[in-house]
């Protein structure tokens, strides 16, 4: 067994320094919930049942709920506030008949080990309440809490017992407690040869679990005719939580979407045969309207949204009827008709908004009169 306390046991000016052990255990059979198709664990996880999200211990305080409604939530600091008991000391209070100590108090028992220096007077206190058939009365703090326990003889160790305070016993409240019942003075006879017919020396060996038995012997009689498999081993969680919140953040996002009206964003260029918005026709649907205009662009081409090279400052344009070798300017209209024209952006608009510079006519043949510039 291993030691859950330490202290000392002071009656008046005896002190007697003693370890705590847990004087019980449970046999139960422990069960885990699993599912029962493939055998996984099924774990339990803390949510809030507000936000939906899991928390972490050390994001969890404590509530208090009043009988009006309202919440009370203390954290750590208002935990560490409190008057907390420290204190490695039983007190013996006072000593009581056994008899008189209601066996519904009882609430745990510990087994008190005395220090190798201390067994004298541990097996003084031993002694003394053994011969007086009584029970002492102190108080300890243990996992700390102050708590009443009483301090009882069993064998050659003294227990002690741990108590409830009196307000949580409740009193059997009901009313069928109160009827006047008349019983004849033949039914306590007949109840009383009964009671001594049956009457035997209490030996708590001579009972078993049954229950706990007949569990066992069905684990067993399926383990050994091959309802048994390997216990499955628990799933990485390190990948998976990833995928599923990149999953639902998407979906949140196209939820939020749906529910204020917002279309998706598009990634490719909008078809041309998209109608234009009744408000602004220059304006593609689902795109926010600005109330500042871009600063336009004008080096961009209006029909292929290129930038357009430079131009060399080495080299002057040639005046019209000048012979030159450059090709003439292109005077094909690439815009397409209004049933199909792309919807223009407000920088291509801005572009269109700037004078156009006059067109290059195209050059006369070799052989006519040349025109010289003016200084």
């Amino acid at each position: 067994m291993r030691a859950i306390w330490n202290g000392v046991v002071s009656f008046g000016l005896v002190s007697v320094a003693v370890r705590l052990y847990a004087a019980t255990f449970s046999h139960n059979i422990a069960f885990h919930q699993v599912h029962e198709a493939d055998g996984g664990r099924i774990r339990y996880r803390r949510v809030c049942e507000l936000c939906g999200n899991e928390i972490d211990y050390v994001d969890i305080a404590k509530g208090y709920e009043t009988e009006d409604g309202q919440l009370v939530i203390l954290d750590a600091d208002d935990m560490a506030s409190l008057p907390i008991s420290t204190s490695r000391e039983i007190e013996v209070i006072e000593f009581v008949p056994a008899e008189q100590v209601d066996p519904l108090l009882m609430d745990r028992s510990y087994y008190l080990e005395p220090d190798a220096k201390a067994v004298k007077p541990y097996a003084l206190l031993r002694e003394t309440l053994r011969t007086a058939n009584q029970m002492a009365v102190v108080k300890v703090a243990l996992r700390q809490r102050e708590t009443l326990a009483l301090l009882r003889v069993r064998d050659k160790a003294i227990v002690l017992q741990t108590m409830l305070w009196p307000d949580e016993v409740r009193e059997p409240d009901f009313e069928t407690l109160n009827t006047d019942i008349q019983l004849r003075p033949q039914e306590l006879q007949m109840a009383s040869m009964l009671v001594s017919s049956m009457a035997a020396d209490f030996d708590p060996a001579q009972f078993d679990d049954e229950y706990r038995k007949a569990v066992e012997e069905l684990i067993e009689f399926k383990r050994q005719h091959g309802d048994a498999r390997p216990a499955p081993a628990a799933a990485e969680t390190s990948a998976e939580p990833i995928s599923d919140l990149l999953t639902a953040l998407r979906r949140s996002v196209e939820e939020a979407r749906a529910e204020r009206g917002v279309p998706k964003p598009r990634t490719a260029r909008k078809p041309a045969d998209e109608p234009p918005d009744e408000d602004n026709p220059t304006r593609t649907r689902g795109r926010p309207r600005t109330s500042t205009p871009k600063t336009p662009n004008t080096d961009k081409n209006p029909t292929t949204g290129t930038r357009k090279p430079a131009p060399s400052p080495g080299k002057p344009k040639p005046a019209p009827g000048s012979n030159s070798t450059s090709k003439p300017a292109t005077t094909t209209n690439t815009r397409k008709p209004a049933s199909t024209a792309t919807l223009k952006s407000p920088t291509e608009q801005a572009d269109q908004s700037q004078p156009k510079q006059p067109k290059q006519e195209p050059a006369k043949k070799a052989g006519g009169p040349r025109t010289k510039r003016g200084a």
